[in-house]
């Protein structure tokens, strides 16, 4: 080979082996690389830390809700209790009530249907 013959062979070599400016072309996109990768974990910490949250203020608040119906229940219950007929009685006699025996109803037309009489206090309980 001859000097001529290897000039154009190296010169086509020496584009293919990276010089001193290649390095500095590659960092700018490392660089972008980096903080797109940065910035892709600190999105995805932010997004488990606020699911988290919300995770936990999902079980207090079914918590909240599991002690309120327990709280309603026991509130019905005792609703009931008061409206049983055998507790309406038994106030109703500490209220000084009495019954009061047979109806008697008033027609529209002014007659009465029915013998009134005066509620009197039942000693029989």
């Amino acid at each position: 080979m001859t000097g001529k013959e290897r000039s154009p062979r190296l010169a086509r070599l020496s584009r293919l082996v990276p010089g001193q400016g290649a390095g500095a072309a590659r960092t700018p996109f490392v660089l972008l690389v980096v903080v797109l990768l940065g910035s892709g974990l600190l999105t995805l910490l932010l997004l488990n830390a606020s699911l988290n949250q919300g995770s936990f203020e999902l079980s207090k608040l079914k918590k909240q809700t599991r002690e309120l119906t327990d709280e309603q229940q026991q509130l019905q219950q005792e609703v009931d209790n008061y409206s049983a007929p055998d507790a309406l009685d038994k106030r109703a006699r500490e209220l000084g009530m009495v019954p009061g025996g047979a109806p008697v109803f008033l027609r529209p037309d002014g007659k009465v249907v029915g013998e009134p009489e005066t509620a009197a206090p039942d000693s029989g309980r």
